[in-house]
């Protein structure tokens, strides 16, 4: 890659999540990489830095897998002709936000690994906390590691499992129980497609069936893309497996934790037209901003949202406080979070170059601005200055969430402590950093209110992990 591109992390300032996930089983035989990439097309908002696909033929030559990857967006890695050139009737697909290895094609997914049984492609969402650990016992194996990311640790114990037992879903169901965090996984063998979750159900998969296939995917928003019908969730520990005899559930690892569902998949990750198990995402956010107007008030008149994921909670805290909501800033659609980044030198900045604001909407008005998160807050002074130099009056800022407090160990790339803007910081002395009239942040309270009373995770927020992290931190590679 251009050493010139800039990896932009949402804004500057948002967390980042891993990636999205998609597979399918079409039992009429039909080819599938195109309903692939529209899948993956639908799951970009996950990861913009890599995706891939991989395909096979469950009725030709056993273990022939067909696979294309490479980095940059679903829409620029795929052409036609590469699409053409997937054969077969069974696959997974992929999107990637790097949180565990660097942001290199070799590190791309699915995995595809060609073993002692045949064949293994996986894909996976997520982030394990005793990965490092494990990668020793496969290193000091004699293992050759071609990535530096945890999801490969995944797929060579998979596959390990699978030499000492009968079938490809007891071989996961194995390694399931030597790996611990965050994970959802898709993988193809040559004539199944399985699906798994972890036992806390961090992150998101769920079923969906369209004809005479099955469809696993990160998000129904997918399912609707292709004009599936949404099955159900996965259960958090649940292993399915599809076969041309429908699907087998395995739920021996489910409800022997306590799940912890990952909060910001309502607040920030998840695109609002999903509904995540059971609850609504646009909902979800509607009610924070609800919250926000109930628990942190102010007088002003105009609310306004940061695109796109503070849009649904500036209107919630609009019905609830009576104040007009409005649009401030136009987005630019055609800047993802990868992009040639404004040198020092240039008068363009960042945040200019994605997001400008309408002058008429808030000149001489006191504004309301939501925002879903402030993470190190290097941006949320520049849009508040911004609404400034358009002439508002007064510049009150709303966050969808409580302070971020701790890192994450779970897939969301939520830095270092000292990074976090609200490390030792008090509200007031964020307020003064950022440059607005009064800030309020979502009460820790609401959290679980606010995911139609899920069982959370609130570390981030708390400390309070529900599995141990470990004893160092492992989010960065794993090279030797």
């Amino acid at each position: 890659m251009n050493e010139n591109l800039h990896i932009q992390r949402e804004m500057d300032d948002k967390p980042g999540e891993e990636c999205g996930v998609f597979g399918i089983y079409d039992f009429d035989g039909n080819d599938i990489a195109q309903t692939i990439y529209y899948g993956l097309f639908a799951l970009q908002h996950r990861g913009q830095e890599s995706c891939g696909i991989a395909v096979s033929d469950t009725e030709g030559p056993k273990g022939k897998v067909d696979s294309c990857k490479g980095m940059g967006l679903v829409n620029e890695v795929f052409d036609a002709e590469k699409l053409e050139n997937l054969h077969g009737n069974i696959g997974v697909g992929h999107v990637r936000y790097s949180t565990a290895g660097a942001s290199t094609r070799e590190n791309a997914q699915p995995l595809v690994l060609n073993y002692i049984k045949g064949t293994l492609a996986l894909a996976h969402n997520g982030n394990l906390i005793n990965a490092q650990e494990l990668w020793e016992e496969l290193a000091y194996g004699g293992a050759i590691f071609q990535t530096t990311i945890d999801s490969e640790v995944i797929a060579y114990h998979i596959a390990r499992e699978r030499v000492r037992s009968k079938t490809a879903e007891e071989a996961v169901a194995r390694a399931m129980q030597k790996i611990k965090g965050a994970y959802s996984l898709v993988i193809m063998s040559p004539r199944k497609l399985m699906g798994a979750r972890d036992p806390q159900g961090f992150r998101p998969l769920c079923i969906g069936k369209r004809g005479n296939a099955y469809v696993l995917a990160s998000e129904t928003c997918a399912l609707d893309t292709i004009g599936a019908e949404f099955v159900r969730d996965v259960l958090p520990g649940e292993i399915v497996t599809i076969t041309q005899e429908g699907i087998k559930s395995d739920t021996r690892l489910c409800q022997k934790q306590q799940t912890a569902h990952c909060v910001f998949e309502y607040i920030y990750f998840a695109r609002p037209d999903s509904v995540i198990d059971g609850v609504s995402v646009y909902h979800s956010r509607l009610m924070a901003g609800r919250y926000l107007a109930m628990d942190s008030p102010v007088d002003a008149d105009i609310v306004v949202g940061v695109p796109e994921s503070g849009n649904a909670a500036a209107l919630g805290y609009s019905l609830q406080s009576g104040i007009p909501y409005g649009t401030a800033f136009v987005k630019n659609g055609y800047v993802g979070r990868t992009f040639i980044k404004p040198k020092q030198s240039s008068r363009e900045s960042s945040v200019r170059v994605k997001l400008n604001v309408l002058r008429e909407a808030v000149e001489g008005k006191r504004v309301i601005m939501i925002d879903d998160s402030i993470v190190r807050g290097t941006t949320s002074d520049r849009i508040v200055h911004m609404l400034r130099e358009a002439g508002a009056k007064e510049v009150h800022m709303r966050v969808s969430s409580p302070p971020f407090l701790w890192p994450c160990y779970f897939g969301t790339d939520v830095p270092a402590r000292e990074q976090l803007i609200a490390y030792n910081r008090t509200v007031e002395e964020i307020r003064q950093v950022i440059g607005a009239d009064s800030l309020g942040y979502l009460d820790c309270s609401r959290l679980r209110q606010m995911a139609g009373d899920l069982p959370i995770c609130t570390g981030c927020f708390t400390g309070n992990y529900p599995l141990d992290p470990p004893m160092e931190d492992i989010r960065g590679e794993f090279e030797q």
